[in-house]
């Protein structure tokens, strides 16, 4: 896409996406909005108030004088300007806290469309990009859905004061100055609205120079974006603890350091800090230049009519404020229209993501909560190829398996295993032919009570820093001794010397000061999860694969009476599991090769089990 047209939008569709972010956070956090209309009245009108009274005061000192009438004024503003100020604190208190509430739920929008996006898009890397583009311009400037909504307060704020601005100020321009006064002249409709002509000129041309300078920092989006993305992987490689080790063996800080040095996103020589050495700087200065201006021209006019006699010291004091607070409002309103503009490209990238479909069919049909199990799968000639690719990952696959059955599925580095388990699952659709489950298409279930019959510990798991029990039972409320039931099951030890506070311990440090599982024990883990969701089917892809061979046999031998009346998908490099099973799949560049029980592949010498076996045996017999 091309830059400048990424960060380009008209105002027609700004105000759109603009008022569609405010209708998104009214349903989140519809609190935040009518504190913020009522914070902004207050510190929008309130000038006003002080103002019209301040011009009572000096009308009073500059004219009669007279002691009770100065009192009372006196005291009508002390006691205003006090219960206004009270007021006002309480209302911007009440805005923080909203805006505070607000904050937290941040990032909600994004994580909730991630959580609930198929997981077949979220797998797509234009998807990922999107997403990280999103991140990176908030990171950057705060661009996107959160700072549309700081808009609201500002433009409530700007509409009020204009409006108090002109009801105070509307006497200005019709006050005549007397006749025979030298300056009768300022009467004149022409004069008059030449003045008022200058004065608007003067904001519009302020917030044109402003609104111009936005617009030019917006569209290096795509510079900071990639500064940003420098900055996150090389300048914080530092703090990965996972990289830590390899970083100091291989003495690679120097080379980390250079490629993070060699971009200059928000360096002297960025391209950001030119522009405001240039172009961006100079319409900042113009607009500054322009307000100055208006100023001055507001109180030559207020200051010409009452010396020719219009009125006296105390209305110059509120045309001049109110004066001042109208154009301020016009600046302000002009100022938010200009942000809503330069955010509105940054928007539409945040909606294009928001607006992501999800082309999975989701299905009607209910699955049967059977209490026997009885589940029966079958691939039907199913073929896939992941999304933007050409090759094949699976290629006619048929295969079936009984209720409580034990199937092992091998096969060499990219075979299609995983392909396989995630088809299973259906976190993907097949390309082509059909999975079927008790003769129904799988498509045609429900998808949320379909992938409730799995319970899988996949190769790449994660366990989030939490307490060991919530990870395992995966919610904050939860049986104890059923958890504790599965972990022993899975060869998890709950050492008191390991493990201080038992289930209540956090694991990792990321958020409390938990404890660091070894692979091995992170992966027991991960199992006693599987075990504890009770899923009819149990998958494993790969998941002792930071055990040893001997360790891993244990747990495989142990782990099949565990299983019980379960189906059990078993995935490994490692044979050893295969003893186990009923049946065997065998894949081979995305496709079953051989089929068979474990005796009868190991007997037959020509195919790749019996190579594969071989190649291991020597792992699997204690010394």
């Amino acid at each position: 896409m091309n830059e400048n047209a990424e960060n380009t939008c008209g105002y027609r569709e700004a105000w759109r996406l603009n008022l569609r972010t405010w209708k998104m956070w009214m349903r989140r956090c519809p609190g935040y909005f009518l504190s913020a209309a009522l914070s902004a009245a207050g510190q929008a009108l309130a000038p006003y108030a002080t103002i019209w009274l301040s011009a009572q005061v000096i009308g009073e000192l500059a004219g009669g004088r007279d002691p009770q009438r100065l009192a009372f004024w006196a005291a009508l503003t002390v006691s205003l300007t006090a219960a206004m100020s009270l007021v006002n604190g309480l209302l911007k208190r009440w805005a923080n806290y909203a805006e505070n509430e607000l904050s937290v739920q941040k990032l909600r929008p994004l994580t909730d469309k991630m959580a609930s996006l198929d997981y077949a898009q979220t797998d797509r890397q234009e998807v990922q990009d999107l997403y990280q583009q999103v991140r990176q311009n908030d990171n950057w400037n705060g661009w996107g859905a959160y700072l549309s909504v700081m808009f609201f307060s500002d433009f409530c704020k700007a509409v009020l004061q204009v409006l108090g601005g002109v009801g105070f100020t509307l006497t200005l321009f019709f006050t005549d100055v007397p006749a025979g006064s030298p300056l009768t002249a300022l009467n004149s409709p022409l004069c008059m609205l030449g003045v008022l002509a200058a004065m608007i000129a003067a904001v519009l041309a302020s917030n044109a120079c402003g609104s111009r300078a936005d617009l030019i920092l917006s569209r290096q989006a795509s510079a900071v974006r990639e500064g940003n993305r420098y900055f996150s992987f090389f300048g914080m490689m530092a703090f990965d603890a996972d990289r830590a080790a390899d970083l100091r063996m291989y003495r690679q800080q120097e080379s980390v350091c250079r490629h993070y040095m060699q971009n200059h996103s928000f360096t002297p020589r960025s391209p950001i800090a030119r522009l405001t050495r240039g172009k961006r700087g100079l319409l900042r200065g113009l607009s500054q230049s322009f307000s100055a201006l208006l100023t001055c021209a507001v109180y030559l006019f207020v200051c010409l009519k009452a010396w020719a006699g219009a009125f006296g010291a105390g209305a110059v004091t509120q045309y001049v404020g109110a004066a001042s607070q109208l154009f301020g409002g016009i600046s302000l309103v002009l100022e938010t229209f200009g942000q809503i503009r330069a955010n509105g490209a940054f928007l539409r990238l945040t909606f294009e993501f928001l607006d992501l479909p999800n082309p999975m069919y989701q299905g009607s049909l209910t699955t049967e909560k059977r209490s026997d199990r009885q589940y029966q799968v079958e691939f039907r000639d199913v073929s896939f190829r992941y999304p933007g690719s050409d090759a094949w990952a699976l290629r006619h696959v048929n295969v079936s398996f009984r209720v409580g059955s034990r199937l092992a599925v091998v096969g060499p580095n990219g075979s299609g295993k995983t392909t396989f388990i995630k088809l299973l699952c259906r976190l993907y659709d097949p390309t082509e032919g059909e999975i079927l489950l008790n003769g129904i298409d799988i498509r045609k279930y429900r998808y949320d009570d379909y992938i409730a019959l799995f319970s899988v510990v996949f190769q790449d798991f994660r366990l989030p820093s939490l307490p060991l029990g919530e990870n395992v039972a995966g919610t904050v409320q939860y049986d104890r001794e059923k958890a504790k039931r599965c972990l022993a099951d899975a060869g998890f030890e709950l050492r008191p010397d390991k493990l201080p506070q038992g289930l209540d311990t956090y694991l990792y440090k990321d958020m409390e000061e938990g404890v660091n599982l070894s692979g091995g024990e992170a992966q027991k883990a991960a199992i006693a999860r599987a075990l504890y969701k009770d899923a009819p089917f149990l998958i494993l892809d790969e998941p002792t694969a930071s055990l040893d061979p001997i360790a891993e046999a244990e747990i495989y031998e142990k782990f099949n009476a565990i299983a019980g009346d379960r189906t059990a998908v078993y995935i490994s490099h490692r044979l050893s599991s295969c003893k186990f099973c009923d049946a065997i799949a065998v894949f081979d560049h995305g496709a079953i090769v051989q089929t068979g029980t474990h005796a009868a592949l190991v007997a037959d010498e020509t195919g790749l089990y019996h190579t594969l076996w071989q190649a291991q045996a020597q792992y699997y017999t204690k010394p």
